[in-house]
């Protein structure tokens, strides 16, 4: 396959953030020279840069962890984020892999980032099987 991915992961939380990008590094079993890793600072920044890089890329991968606090926040990022990154997917019909844990405390996500960067590279690869 050469194809040639985009891994944009949300820094946020350095350590889950390795985890997911260590979890799709694995699963990707693609030439190492094909893909891209670009951090940011949170998940509400990924969307932007996917959409920037969209004809430079067969598929991407969104990595990120949001967790849970007081407010409403937590909400209005998660909801934004997935459905822009449905959107730029749909539009440019190419596939984004959504690896980005939303969690009620840090246990839960520490938990989810062993698996969630395994999953979302899945995710791309299955669509590209059915180009």
């Amino acid at each position: 396959m050469n194809k040639k991915i985009l891994i944009v992961a949300s820094n946020y939380y350095k350590d889950i953030t390795q985890n997911l990008i260590n979890g799709s590094l694995r699963e990707l079993k693609i030439n190492k020279k094909n893909i891209t890793v670009k951090k940011v600072p949170g998940t509400f920044e990924i969307p932007v840069i996917i959409s920037k890089n969209i004809k430079k890329f067969d598929g991407f991968i969104a990595l990120g962890c949001v967790i849970k606090g007081k407010t409403p926040h937590f909400d209005f990022i998660c909801n934004s984020t997935f459905i822009s990154l449905q959107s730029l997917s749909t539009i440019s019909k190419k596939p984004v892999g959504n690896g980005i844990i939303t969690s009620l405390n840090m246990k839960q996500a520490k938990k989810r980032s062993l698996i969630k960067g395994k999953e979302a590279a899945n995710a791309v690869l299955e669509i590209f099987k059915n180009d």
